[in-house]
Order: C-alpha cells, then sequence, then structure tokens
C-alpha cells in the first residue's frame, strides 16, 4: 500500500514539475528591407497567421475594427503590424536591422536612397516606392523618428492615428 501511495505520489509531482517547464518563444533577429518593402520577408499585406508563424514572439494583438481593423505588436522591438490597413510601422527604439539607415536620418539626406519625395508636410514625407508608398515622420529636430510602409499607393493608404 505505501509503494502505490509513493508511486502515485511521485507521479503526482513529476507530471506538475513538467508542466511548469516551457521554452520560451524565441524570435528572428527583425530585419526591415526598406527597398523590397518586408521585414523578415513578411510584406504588409501578409495575413496575421503568417506573420505570427514567422515572428512568434509578438507581444500584443488586437483584432477590434476600432483599433484599425487588427494589429499584431512588437513592442520589445519597436514594430508593428497593422493587418487590416495592410502597412507596417517601425518605431524609433527599433531595435532590428533595417537595410537603410534611415531611423535618425536628417531631413534631406534621403534622395541618395529614395529619390524626391511624393508628398511633403512638416512633419513627414512619402515616397513612392517600387512595391507601393514609403513614410518618414521628423521629430522637432527634423530626424526620422517613425517610419510606415505599404503595398498601397498615397491614395489608397489609410493610416491609423
Amino acid at each position: 500500500m505505501k509503494n502505490l501511495f509513493a508511486c502515485f505520489f511521485a507521479i503526482a509531482i513529476v507530471s506538475n514539475v513538467s508542466a511548469q517547464l516551457k521554452a520560451a518563444v524565441v524570435c528572428p533577429e527583425i530585419q526591415v528591407n526598406i527597398l523590397q518593402g518586408n521585414v523578415n520577408g513578411l510584406e504588409p499585406d501578409f495575413t496575421v497567421g503568417q506573420i505570427k508563424k514567422t515572428l512568434p514572439c509578438f507581444t500584443s494583438e488586437e483584432s477590434d475594427s476600432a483599433k484599425c481593423g487588427g494589429l499584431i505588436s512588437y513592442k520589445d522591438n519597436d514594430i508593428y503590424f497593422y493587418t487590416g490597413r495592410d502597412y507596417i510601422e517601425v518605431r524609433e527604439k527599433f531595435k532590428g536591422k533595417l537595410s537603410i539607415p534611415l531611423m535618425g536620418a536628417a531631413r534631406g539626406s534621403l534622395f541618395q536612397y529614395l529619390g524626391y519625395p511624393k508628398i511633403k508636410d512638416t512633419d513627414w514625407e512619402a515616397f513612392v516606392t517600387a512595391y507601393g508608398i514609403l513614410v518618414v515622420h521628423y521629430n522637432k529636430a527634423g530626424k526620422i523618428n517613425m517610419i510606415q510602409f505599404s503595398k498601397r499607393n498615397a491614395e489608397t493608404l489609410k493610416l491609423c492615428e
């Protein structure tokens, strides 16, 4: 009887211990290709499932249409996929690699990479690309602090506010 009780007790402890051991989700290094308009091969119009499969370490997911129709956030890396509006946003604390060193670049220094902007405003500029559009936002010092890109064009792109 003692052996039977000891056996059940050992099984209960072992099953609880193994239930507590879970591998952490590891993401590959995030690489943004500005000229091709993708992040680790993920394009702005990819589905939620495709994004989560390629980059499983997301910090939050919202599917509410009130929040721009869907959002997958990677807050640790400061990158956001707006799945309802088909664009990707890279913010100033981005920790991955940019194919072109845009973050922190001064206004007026982008011609060598992107040519002339199609649309200019006081705080942002929009550039036509081979895949669609690239919008760069500037801080008060005139340095880029946010990048948004989409396969859409300037007329059809709807950004979240």
